[in-house]
């Protein structure tokens, strides 16, 4: 890799959205090294300079500047840019420029994690698109089948969707994909934490057997989301864009302020909304690695501890655990976790800052290696928090903060989630078992009914839920021989506050 700095001017008035009036802001970006000049706005098709009109934005965002030329000379990619940067805009200008309205056949698919991130892109879509004669539809479930059913039927040119409600439609062969021309996996990284890679591996049985191009945003590229890129996208190429050393080969810094006193259910609220694989979570005594635990334990999660205090027999157990790779949550200190390696680690848990402020870049770097991006999380609580700005202050490190889930984030995220399994299981019974289920449809009818019945129901899903979802969600696991597969990217450079072309007056998107 090389880095090549840029001088890009004084600063223009929009960017202390991104900076926060600092003059030190840079932002290093990864591309190819082949790498595709930026985009002006100027240079767009008319088609592309229209939908930019009709979304009232001034200008391109650095994702979209630099994204879209490579969309457009058709090169599959993986964009790193994080949630809020313009990447729905970034997709879906050279999408909309490439459909063919006169042509009532599904040419575009966008899938989503989410129902909200369906809803959202799609009216995003929509404005974009308003007065071309582009037909859009958000397909997802908790909604009623009749008006995607019609929407197909009249030939819809983009679809925008959750894997497992487009997979119902597929299965039903409502929907073909035979005339598909552009693939997008938006926010890959949070649609393999809610379990949906078994759906998209089925989805992929119906993309056409020609060549398609395809494209993956993610704010994180860990180890499975790049073995993901390399089973869909052909020969794909890395376009990062993260803030200071923030980028793909590194790790993501992000911290939570939480009540001191509720902080074992803060982190139960935060891993139910990141989901990982598996995850280190670092404490700083004996006394709290096995308070903690207990508690994510006692919450059904697959978890053990490591601390000094184990006799030799149950070291050996849980590292046995480790080694197998069969293990979801290690509780450890960092003594006890020394020379310890979990393969394809996406998280690390700081359950309380280290001792000495050393011990965080110890602790981070357990996570975003080979090539691969993972995610740092802090829980501080008081002064904790004030600890924590010393330590990046020293490094250097970009600290994010994020605000803490509230239990309505939480029931959302699981309530989708299981939702997504049950469906699943729905789509795989065979025509006895479908029509067995029938004589419990009263049963389910009437138990919704009360407060009694009601309670009855959510105990069978909780059960259901402790069952299957607190197991690791399924994960790519073969990586296909592709830049993908952990290559490190070709070219790194830093940029300005202003993008590599120093523009002013981006508008928000």
């Amino acid at each position: 890799m090389r880095e090549n700095e840029r001088d890009t001017g004084p600063t223009g008035p929009n960017d202390s959205l991104k900076s926060g009036g600092d003059p030190s802001y840079e932002e290093h970006v990864v591309e190819p090294e082949d790498a595709l000049p930026e985009v002006a706005l100027g240079e767009l098709t008319q088609s592309m300079q229209s939908a930019v009109a009709r979304a009232g934005w001034r200008d391109l965002m650095p994702v979209q500047a630099m994204t879209i030329p490579y969309m457009m000379a058709r090169r599959d990619l993986m964009i790193q840019s994080r949630t809020g940067s313009g990447k729905t805009g970034a997709f879906m200008l050279p999408i909309l420029d490439r459909i063919d309205p006169r042509r009532t056949v599904c040419q575009a698919l966008v899938l989503v994690p989410t129902r909200e991130l369906a809803r959202q892109v799609t009216q995003e879509a929509e404005n974009m698109s308003a007065t071309t004669g582009v037909h859009i539809i958000g397909v997802y479930g908790g909604v009623g089948y009749g008006p995607q059913l019609d929407a197909f039927r009249q030939g819809a040119h983009l679809v925008v969707g959750t894997p497992g409600r487009l997979l119902d439609h597929l299965l039903r062969r409502s929907l073909s994909l035979e005339e598909l021309k552009i693939l997008v996996f938006d926010e890959a990284d949070r649609m393999l934490s809610m379990g949906f890679y078994p759906d998209m591996k089925q989805v992929q049985r119906y993309l056409p057997t020609r060549r398609i191009n395809a494209y993956m945003f993610s704010a994180t590229f860990p180890p499975h989301v790049m073995r993901l890129a390399g089973e869909f996208l052909h020969q794909p190429q890395m376009l990062s864009l993260s803030r200071d050393r923030v980028y793909v080969a590194e790790t993501e810094h992000v911290y939570y302020e939480v009540p001191a006193m509720e902080k074992d259910r803060c982190l139960v609220r935060i891993i139910e909304i990141e989901n990982p694989a598996s995850a280190i979570v670092f404490c700083n005594t004996k006394a709290m690695v096995h308070y903690v635990s207990v508690v994510l334990k006692r919450f059904g999660y697959d978890a053990d501890e490591l601390s000094a205090d184990l006799t030799q027999a149950a070291r050996e157990r849980v590292l046995q655990r480790v080694r197998q790779g069969n293990l979801r949550f290690l509780v450890a200190t960092d003594v006890a976790a020394r020379g310890i390696d979990i393969v394809d680690l996406s998280h690390v848990f700081l359950y309380e800052p280290p001792d000495d402020p050393d011990g965080y870049i110890h602790r981070a770097g357990r996570t975003g290696r080979a090539g691969a991006s993972g995610v740092a999380i802090s829980l501080v609580a008081g002064r904790e928090q004030t600890e924590l700005f010393h330590i990046g202050k020293r490094f250097d490190i970009d600290l994010q903060h994020r605000p803490l889930p509230t239990d309505e984030d939480v029931e959302a995220i699981v309530s989708e989630r299981l939702t997504s399994l049950l469906e699943a299981r729905l789509r795989s019974r065979d025509s006895l078992q479908t029509e067995r289920m029938q004589r419990f449809f009263p049963l389910a009818r009437s138990l919704g009914e009360s407060e009694e019945g009601s309670a009855l129901v959510a105990m069978l899903l909780d059960d259901n839920y402790q069952a299957t979802l607190h197991a690791p969600p399924p994960q790519p696991t073969a990586a296909e021989p592709s830049r993908a597969a952990g290559e490190p990217p070709a070219r790194v450079r830093k940029k300005g506050p202003r993008g590599r072309s120093g523009r002013k007056g981006r508008g928000r998107r």
